[in-house]
């Protein structure tokens, strides 16, 4: 490492002019980050990680306003004099950057490839032939399947996993010096994180790169971290070597963090439960090459006959890696993807149901989806977001007590009421995420659909939001489908669990035998593949 920093930020104060007033939302931070090291920046969702490494490569909203004492260097340049001109030879040429939110990130309208491309040919003189090649090199290097078809689809032709590998495709097409990776595995499966982690390794010695690593995955950060800052609502509350700050954390905070980890088994429902969903022989397939006779036309298969079966106040863990199929089959399963086989709910066959029984069914059937961003509309108010399908399902409650409702659920998943008149660009990822739960919850639906619910949230919101999640269905018996790659949570969370890969269920069983007893050699390597804090801090 070398003794002059490449970076240097020093006072960094940030704050927000919101419909509330003022919010502060960093508060004078100090860090160096040296070449070739790799400095993880934690805390809560909220703490200020992402809205400092924002205001480095200066992509702050217009409400934002940066304290006059802030000064940030890079190569002994300071960034916040320069002119958005200036920074364009900066960004994603010396500096890249892996957002947070894959599925906002990319332009729906532009083939992948024209957008990985384009990174490389607005910073270097090249042939779209020469750029190409690179980029089909990068597709290689981030493990993205098909490389040469997937440079000609759309973004929302992939996964979210898939999404996130061609957002650090794009980070680093032009070997930057620094690498900011904000919350660069949250869409990932364990193995492909792992593989992940070790490309952006092999890379930084490669290259000599320095990375800023912002994430709430403490599993990630021992792996990964040379030096770490904590931080807690704006402040770094501490900071130091990463084996040093795991082995003997001094303040009480860093200690919660390290603390919270989602352990133990949920308690086994009744034998006698009544069916909630029965699912026969689900297949979804897509079209991926039309023909003007349709015998000859191309699909592609995503869920190739699955079956199973959901009890009232049960909890069915999916797990598999992206594009695995999992979230194809939880959309099949609610009416959101055609797909042939039998379902049927409470006893009733979706498909005899007129449109006016599978209306009055939806206030039952309610989802979170992946991507807190995408799913909340920019237009409305958290209030107007929770209370929606208040408005829709029960029209006869009053505004007051709408708004009542909203604010009790926001209390539930551990945010201010308060931030009732807020939008959702005024939250961080894992807030937003909070809010989209609470929206699901607010209808006392028999059924959710949970889309990787928890992977925008730091460990200690989720196992709020995991005992939130025990806790309500307990209290009405809800009955929940829980896709998502973080093994921990589902182990916490599920009765049984389903492993799925290349739309087919390798291995099924009760939590406690897959992750205790696994038999199925595609379950042993997802095992095996997660980071897990509590084996590493042994």
């Amino acid at each position: 490492m070398s003794q002059s920093p490449i970076l240097t930020v020093r006072n960094l104060s940030v704050s927000f002019t919101t419909n509330d007033g003022i919010v502060d939302a960093v508060k004078d931070v100090s860090f160096d980050l040296h070449k070739g090291e790799t400095l993880a920046i934690v805390g809560e969702s909220g703490s200020g990680k992402s809205v400092s490494t924002n205001a480095l490569m200066k992509l702050l909203p217009n409400n934002a306003i940066i304290d006059a004492r802030s000064n940030i260097e890079f190569e002994g340049q300071a960034l916040l004099p320069k002119s958005d001109k200036q920074m364009q030879s900066i960004r994603g040429n010396r500096i890249g950057m892996i957002f947070q939110e894959p599925m906002t990130s990319l332009n729906p309208y532009l083939r992948v490839g024209k957008q990985v491309t384009e990174a490389l040919t607005c910073h270097q003189p090249m042939s779209q032939a020469k750029a190409k090649a690179r980029a089909l090199e990068l597709f290689n290097l981030v493990q993205l399947p098909n490389p040469e078809q997937a440079f000609k689809k759309y973004p929302h032709e992939f996964s979210g996993g898939q999404l996130q590998r061609i957002m650090i495709a794009v980070a680093l097409i032009n070997e930057p010096d620094i690498l900011i990776a904000d919350e660069p595995t949250t869409a990932l499966d364990v193995t492909v994180q792992a593989e992940v982690l070790d490309l952006i390794k092999r890379i930084q010695a490669k290259m000599g790169m320095a990375i800023l690593f912002i994430t709430h995955d403490l599993g990630v950060v021992k792996h990964l971290a040379d030096r770490v800052i904590v931080m807690c609502k704006g402040d770094v509350v501490e900071e130091g070597p990463c084996q040093q700050l795991f082995a003997a954390p001094s303040h009480e905070y860093t200690k919660m963090l390290i603390n919270s980890v989602p352990r133990g088994l949920k308690t086994p429902i009744e034998d006698s439960a009544d069916m909630l969903l029965k699912a026969d022989d689900i297949r979804v397939r897509f079209l991926v090459k039309p023909h003007f006779i349709e015998s000859r036309s191309q699909y592609f298969e995503a869920v190739k006959g699955i079956s199973l079966t959901l009890k009232q106040g049960e909890t069915l863990g999916i797990v598999g890696e992206s594009g695995s199929g999992k979230s194809t089959l939880g959309r099949a399963l609610i009416g959101l993807l055609p797909s042939t086989g039998s379902i049927a709910f409470k006893g009733q066959n979706l498909d005899e149901l007129s449109a006016k029984q599978r209306f009055a069914l939806k206030k039952d059937i309610q989802m979170v989806f992946q991507d807190p961003y995408g799913s909340l509309s920019p237009r409305m108010t958290v209030g107007e977001i929770i209370t929606e399908g208040l408005t829709v399902h029960q029209p006869s409650i009053s505004r007051s007590e709408r708004m009542q409702r909203a604010r009790k659920a926001l209390q539930e998943v551990r945010l201010d009421p308060t931030s009732i008149n807020r939008y959702p660009h005024e939250f961080s990822g894992g807030q937003r995420q909070r809010i989209a739960i609470a929206r699901a919850l607010i209808l006392e639906p028999s059924f959710i659909l949970l889309d990787e619910p928890t992977s925008a949230l730091d460990r200690s919101v989720q196992l709020t939001v995991i005992d939130l999640l025990k806790d309500i269905q307990k209290k009405h018996n809800i009955g929940f489908v829980f896709i998502s790659h973080d093994l921990s949570v589902v182990k916490a969370l599920s009765d049984r669990v389903i492993v799925m890969q290349k739309g087919e269920v390798m291995e099924q069983g009760n939590a406690s035998d897959i992750f205790n007893h696994p038999t199925h050699p595609y379950t042993k390597k997802l095992l095996a593949a997660s980071f897990d804090i509590d084996e590493q801090v042994a």
